[in-house]
């Protein structure tokens, strides 16, 4: 799930790596890989290609934004990344982010993230959690969304202003909290907004809005660009067989909304889907529109496509045109009504 111009760098990631634990676990102890994520031998060891650089929380000067590190959850090692703009000095937008990484890799303490989110909060001049949790296979789905739904609620809790983390008590406006995520981390948002439309009354969580970039879903039955690409098409279904053994298969609604018979409680009436031209998941986020509607769901979708892109390519190339245009359009949409 990565785009083209990407590839090649990942292939020499990919067979650097080959050769570097090569002498360690021989090829025929390879239980079975899910490119170019990871490799996971018969012995039980994991190995991570990509996404396993880590930085730390800090002050960023190019664009003023602070960040640190918080735990959610002792028990769980549940982590996050708070980030607030500069000069915030009254009740702000609150963005729930979920990163992507095909549920096997990346972190909300990557590079990557870091600057995405960096980026984002300072032009949107909003807050941010950035949700650390726990991966796969080691932590197979579900925990992936328990971990994020724990994160939800736990933030939700400082609604009254008495909560242990002072930024969410001083800064955030529980009038105004979104959801957001790429790739993996969207489709963990729509399964997380969901359930807030399903459980709200008991937790108390609303949500004014929710965005997914490049969401990851599919199914049973190919669609669209889907059926002429199977080499994209068996990759996409390893992920989720390998992320999570124990689900009913491709149609189980956290990866196939479209079968979801309670599609239309989604808890919130705004949703915003970005899709790349180029991305083999391209129809997938077009027909979570069609789906939603046809769910009988009463709210507002629209789908932004960059012709012409790969998957999460603002992500990889942030200050390209379309990545820029892609960040306005975000800070609009968690600045809206």
């Amino acid at each position: 799930m990565c785009c083209k111009s990407s590839i090649q760098i990942l292939i020499v990631v990919f067979t650097l790596c080959s050769l570097s634990i090569g002498f360690a676990a021989n090829s025929t102890d390879i239980l079975y890989e899910v490119y170019p994520f990871i490799r996971v031998y018969q012995n039980g060891t994991i190995h991570r290609f990509i996404g396993t650089e880590r930085v730390p929380a800090s002050f960023d000067p190019t664009t003023g934004v602070k960040s640190k590190d918080i735990q959610i959850s002792p028990e769980l090692n549940l982590l996050a990344r708070f980030y607030i703009p500069e000069n915030a000095s009254h009740k702000l937008p609150l963005l729930i982010y979920i990163h992507g990484g095909g549920f096997f890799t990346e972190s909300a303490f990557s590079p990557t993230y870091h600057r995405h989110l960096n980026s984002l909060v300072a032009k949107a001049n909003v807050i941010a959690l950035s949700i650390e949790y726990r991966l796969a296979p080691e932590n197979p789905l579900p925990i992936t969304y328990e971990d994020s739904w724990i994160a939800l609620k736990w933030a939700v809790s400082h609604s009254k202003g008495n909560g242990h983390e002072v930024w969410l008590n001083n800064y955030a406006d529980f009038g105004r909290v979104y959801l957001g995520g790429d790739s993996a981390g969207a489709n963990i948002v729509h399964n997380m907004a969901m359930r807030v439309g399903l459980e709200s009354p008991e937790y108390g969580v609303k949500l004014s809005g929710v965005f997914l970039n490049c969401p990851y879903f599919t199914g049973k039955n190919p669609i669209g660009n889907e059926i002429a690409n199977m080499n994209g098409r068996n990759t996409i279904v390893n992920i989720w067989l390998r992320a999570y053994p124990n689900s009913t298969g491709l149609d189980d609604p956290l990866v196939n909304p479209v079968m979801d018979p309670k599609l239309s409680k989604l808890g919130c009436k705004r949703v915003l889907i970005f899709v790349s031209g180029n991305d083999f998941l391209r129809d997938r986020g077009w027909y979570y529109k069609e789906a939603l509607y046809k769910s009988g769901w009463t709210g507002n979708a629209n789908v932004v496509e960059a012709k012409g892109e790969d998957h999460v390519f603002n992500l990889i190339y942030p200050t390209s045109p379309k990545a820029i245009h892609m960040l306005k359009t975000l800070a609009s949409f968690l600045n809206q009504s």
